[in-house]
């Protein structure tokens, strides 16, 4: 008996197989440049995977390839096919049946050539005619008798997949087995609309007459679903005819039906079909022509009722992928998206691409990076910092290296100068801890709660540092800043394109205070026809909001209440705005709103401008338009405040910001 061997060693055959196919900061930060642009969470991340990414195709790319595929099934063929095949036979039975009456100088050849002559254009009534017909010629005989067994199997394949092959050369034992089976499905559904447990008959039937159904299913569900949607699209096939053709054909097959002795049975199974699934689509047009089915480019061969069917059923699947892969229906989720359809359509590597596509919002989740809340994705603060962080080094890098504010010195955000004493550490404290008291603290705690110990700890005792013992080193506290940020988010700003940029800029400055420099305080304050306090998380989820008004008077109103809490730091307003005011709010805490904006607002916004000025605080305008009226308000502010004005080029907004909230604070420092 041989043994196997097995060597183990690091993976050298390509990437890592068992390794995740993106990390979840990857899709974060693909999803920040759409989210720093103005998007919302849910709009980045629906962009995120119409695009796809680590070389993986998208939405957008699967559903294209899906539309190559439709116009691939469209020009198969017509959908005529079986018909024309009816025809042409009928048209060589009878040029046989003339080509043996023709040597024939008796009356009766003469009279079955006017028979013959006698028979109508339509095809199926042609048919129905000869079917007591005396043929002269073997071969015609057997060419008429041809036209019968096609349109059994044809029709019985309509049905029931794979049948016209199945039944070819079929003897009688085999129709009246196909007869027995679809006898015994009726009974099966009938049970099934009666709500009667199917579980048992459904696995007896399969085991009887499984082969008739090369799909396999699994349940009784999986098998209607399966002829439902035959049926469906043999339905619309016969309705992408003209009137004339499905005459024709319709005839033609109840004929082949009836020969069959299936009549009853069919029209029984197809009245069970539509009311177990009547959602399908039960005789709506096929897309394309019926005659030219697709683009009338490929359309000349015809294709057989079977196929036909088979094309319609494709092409409804193909149909219903699209729409799922397009995913712009309510509710719509990825995991509606069949790996099953995807594989038949477009191989198995497109199901790879779509289990990516679904893991990103999993792995985003699983991160700590997006939740649910009511339905709706929002970014936690986790995501959030990380997008801040990405739009101030979006901004760091426009900034010219000799720019005021030396922001990439390492002692920024130092809560201040050191002053030679220490003192125990609280909690939230920010000053730089004493390593040197802290470790003498351990040593003198564990000295006195020894009980052999006489003295200071000897050599190999065991020191553990406590909370009581941490020390930190005193500082002089320095100037620091409580800064107001005001965004206008009125639709004016998307009309303009700058509202990303806003966005982007309120995020990074939001990021760069409280992580380089924490003695400061910031507030993000929204306005357009209300003001309100913006947390960055709601603030990185917020679109522009399609709202009249620009209420700035609210604005500043909310920021003078929360510059009252820092009595101590140095108060700064910074106003970002592409508007004039338009509204106020009234005593009733309501709004009022005109365009042109009536005298009203504007000198209640210059009375709070007024308000906050003899508080000390500065108010700095950042421009985003030059029309006229905004130029006069903001210079008339900038009078009565003494703030400043700039008026930047959009794009170029959030150096402007960054730059002058680091030029305040290195003009506080040169102070102290």
């Amino acid at each position: 008996m041989s043994t196997s061997s097995f060597r183990y060693g690091p993976w050298a055959g390509g990437p890592d197989p068992l390794e995740s196919p993106f990390a979840a900061t990857d899709a974060l930060d693909e999803m920040s440049r759409q989210v720093l642009d103005g998007r919302t969470p849910r709009e980045a991340l629906d962009s995120l995977l119409r695009r796809g990414m680590d070389g993986r195709r998208g939405l957008d790319d699967l559903r294209r390839a899906v539309d190559r595929r439709r116009r691939e099934v469209r020009s198969r063929g017509r959908l005529d096919g079986t018909l024309q095949e009816v025809r042409r036979l009928l048209d060589n039975a009878i040029g046989q049946e003339r080509a043996a009456l023709f040597p024939d100088p008796a009356d009766e050849a003469r009279m079955r050539e006017a028979e013959l002559d006698a028979l109508p254009s339509d095809a199926s009534r042609a048919v129905r005619e000869l079917a007591d017909y005396d043929w002269r010629s073997p071969q015609a005989r057997a060419t008429y008798e041809q036209i019968a067994d096609l349109l059994r199997r044809e029709v019985l394949d309509s049905q029931f997949r794979g049948m016209k092959q199945a039944l070819e050369g079929a003897t009688p034992q085999d129709m009246a087995r196909v007869r027995e089976m679809v006898g015994a499905l009726n009974e099966l559904l009938a049970k099934d609309a009666r709500g009667e447990n199917t579980g048992q008959a459904f696995e007896d039937f399969m085991d009887q007459f499984g082969e008739f159904f090369p799909e396999g299913p699994e349940s009784l569900d999986e098998l209607i679903d399966t002829l439902a949607r035959r049926s469906a699209a043999a339905a619309r096939l016969l309705a992408g005819l003209s009137p004339k053709q499905r005459q024709e054909l319709a005839q033609l097959m109840a004929a082949a039906v009836e020969d069959l002795g299936l009549g009853d049975e069919l029209a029984q199974l197809g009245e069970a079909l539509r009311s177990a699934r009547p959602n399908l689509n039960w005789g709506g047009r096929p897309s394309g022509r019926a005659n030219g089915f697709g683009d009338g480019r490929g359309g000349e061969s015809g294709l057989g009722l079977g196929d036909a069917t088979s094309a319609l059923e494709e092409l409804a699947e193909l149909d219903e992928l699209a729409a799922t892969l397009g995913q712009d229906y309510p509710g719509a989720s990825l995991d509606d998206v069949d790996q099953d359809a995807i594989a038949a359509a477009l191989g198995r590597s497109a199901v790879d691409d779509l289990r990516q596509l679904q893991q990103i919002e999993r792995e985003l989740e699983r991160a700590g990076f997006v939740t649910r809340q009511s339905g709706r994705l929002e970014l936690t603060p986790r995501a959030v910092r990380r997008i801040g962080q990405t739009a101030l080094e979006r901004i760091f890098k426009q900034l010219s290296s000799g720019a005021r504010g030396d922001h990439a010195q390492t002692d920024a955000g130092g809560a201040g100068e050191l002053i030679g004493t220490t003192r125990a550490w609280e909690f939230g404290d920010t000053q730089p801890l004493d390593v040197v008291r802290t470790v003498r603290n351990a040593v003198l705690r564990t000295a006195s709660a020894s009980p052999r110990s006489t003295g200071p700890a000897g050599p190999g005792m065991s020191i553990r540092l406590k909370v009581e013992d941490f020390a930190v080193a005193e500082t002089e506290r320095r100037t620091s800043a409580a800064v107001c940020l005001l965004v206008d988010l009125s639709y004016s700003m998307a009309l303009r394109g700058t509202w990303g940029i806003a966005k982007t800029t309120a995020l990074a400055l939001h990021t760069l205070v409280t992580t380089r420099f924490p003695q400061d305080k910031i507030h993000l304050i929204g306005f357009s026809d209300y003001a309100r306090e913006l947390r960055p998380v709601e603030l990185a989820g917020l679109d522009s909001e399609m709202v009249q008004g620009t209420n700035l008077q609210h604005a500043l109103l909310i920021a003078g209440r929360l510059l009252s809490k820092y009595p101590e730091s140095e108060p700064v307003v910074m106003v970002v705005t592409d508007g004039e005011p338009t509204a106020h709010l009234l005593r009733d805490g309501s709004r009022a709103f005109s365009w042109p904006p009536m005298p009203e607002t504007l000198e209640l916004t210059l009375a709070e401008v007024d308000r906050l000025t003899r508080r000390g605080v500065g108010i700095n305008v950042f421009m985003l338009d030059t029309e006229p009226r905004l130029v006069e308000f903001v210079e008339e502010m900038a009078r009565r405040n003494g703030g400043r004005v700039l008026s930047p080029d959009p794009n170029a907004l959030g150096q402007y910001v960054v730059h002058d909230y680091l030029r305040s604070r290195g003009g506080r420092r040169a102070h102290r």
